[in-house]
């Protein structure tokens, strides 16, 4: 048996020896948007929890919509115009509305890859399209500190001062906020690295309640809530796609209200209960362009990790185009590695403030607890590879040959679409 899944910019095979118990994990059928247009123009006239944007934008003289970065494969393309020609309509200037991609502190998007994510000329040729800059001091505002842990907010001015704010993304899983899209486009997406830094530390990542698909008692949950409230709320446009990154789901409207309402939404489809635990999980970065970097790659073996029996093996495949991410990541990965798990977290639990892309290293240590990580790529160079501190394969086919005769009596689960699909240990209740 061969079976897909997502890599790169298209898929690759996977070869199943015949005889073999294997479960594959995806969603179940998506509704899919047959018009995606009229359904954008219809959420913007029927707002969740808001006022019209007509009502909310007569009184204004500037405007801010944030989009992800590329990162995140959302459909600028759809919406962006009709909002900004809603906006132009009811009399915000064309110069005084900005797209800001939202790169918390990722590298910024430029040229041909900006003009890709926006997705529509007319909006690059209409309106201001700039990146965010989470190390510059000038280009944020302090807002204060949060009530409950302390964090010191400082967000981007372009946002916090315009008359119209409007955070727009994709909602998803998200290994330490639980969904993303909303209240997070916002923090971290704009936010200063203090920020990003203090509720990325290791106090907040180690919180067992900081994971996928949960948002009950989630430190960064709470905290990005509470940073929505001292900015004085926001708009946003949330949609959900399936695994064809076909349009699902799209609503409008005030952030928290409607963010919550596309959450209902995705987990129908995003949460996946299974009755047992696998010895072998074949699993993906979700293909481009989250699968870009190691950096984002590490979401994949989180969201397997749930269902891995103990001790058994968890192969990921992704093609790592841009290598393993940042220098800081670099860093952290190889303070990993030389010092191993216990010792690293030991040391980053000291710490109030996180060094820079160090959480993800520390969310890498879960899959390592609970078993053999093997990573299949090949764009990530030879030099890479002990820096990731897992194994690095040549063959998907032969680790997982290799996987299935280690083990007495293996069972294996392909999860095509990666880190999309979170599946959960539910055992079976029999009456």
């Amino acid at each position: 048996m061969r079976i897909p899944i997502h890599y790169g910019r298209g898929q690759i095979e996977v070869s199943i020896p015949r005889g073999t118990d294997v479960t594959i994990i995806r969603k179940p059928p998506m509704p899919i948007v047959a018009r995606p247009g009229s359904a954008i123009e219809s959420a913007l006239d029927t707002p969740v929890g808001s006022p019209p944007l007509e009502t909310l934008a007569a009184t204004a003289s500037s405007a801010c919509i944030a989009i992800c970065d590329i990162t995140r494969p959302v459909p600028n393309h759809l919406f962006l115009r009709p909002l900004i020609q809603r906006l132009m309509a009811s009399g915000v200037p064309a110069s005084r509305i900005t797209v800001l991609v939202a790169t918390g502190l990722h590298r910024p998007n430029e040229g041909a890859e900006l003009a890709a994510l926006v997705g529509d000329r007319w909006v690059m040729d209409n309106v201001c399209v700039a990146n965010h800059f989470a190390r510059s001091d000038a280009d944020h505002v302090l807002l204060g500190e949060t009530e409950t842990r302390g964090t010191v907010v400082r967000l981007d001015r372009r946002f916090v001062e315009a008359d119209v704010r409007i955070a727009t993304g994709l909602v998803e899983p998200h290994f330490m906020a639980g969904y993303s899209g909303g209240r997070k486009v916002i923090a971290p997406g704009l936010a200063h690295a203090e920020t990003i830094t203090t509720f990325h530390s290791a106090r907040f990542m180690a919180d067992p309640a900081a994971t996928n698909c949960n948002m009950v008692g989630n430190p960064l949950h709470e905290e990005q809530l509470e940073i929505v409230r001292m900015l004085g709320g926001a708009l946003a446009i949330n949609t959900v796609i399936d695994e064809s990154r076909n349009l699902s789901f799209v609503n409008f409207g005030e952030i928290v209200k409607s963010h919550d309402e596309a959450v209902s939404h995705a987990r129908g489809f995003c949460e996946v209960g299974v009755p047992r635990r696998f010895t072998t999980v074949i699993t993906s970065a979700a293909g481009y362009p989250l699968d870009k970097t190691y950096y984002q790659t590490i979401k994949g073996m989180v969201g397997a990790t749930g269902i891995l029996a103990p001790g058994g093996d968890l192969i990921i495949a992704s093609e790592c185009s841009e290598g393993m991410g940042s220098a800081e990541f670099v860093a952290a990965q190889q303070r990993l590695v030389q010092s191993g798990p216990e010792a690293f977290l030991a040391e980053i639990l000291q710490k109030t403030h996180a060094d820079i892309d160090e959480w993800q290293s520390q969310m890498q240590i879960g899959p390592m607890s609970a078993g053999q990580v093997y990573l299949y790529s090949d764009g990530l160079p030879a030099t890479d590879h002990g820096k990731t501190g897992v194994t690095v394969v040549d063959s998907l086919d032969s680790a997982i040959h290799s996987s299935l005769s280690r083990h007495p009596q293996p069972s294996l689960a392909v999860i095509p679409e990666g880190p999309y699909v979170i599946p959960f240990h539910r055992p079976a209740v029999y009456s």
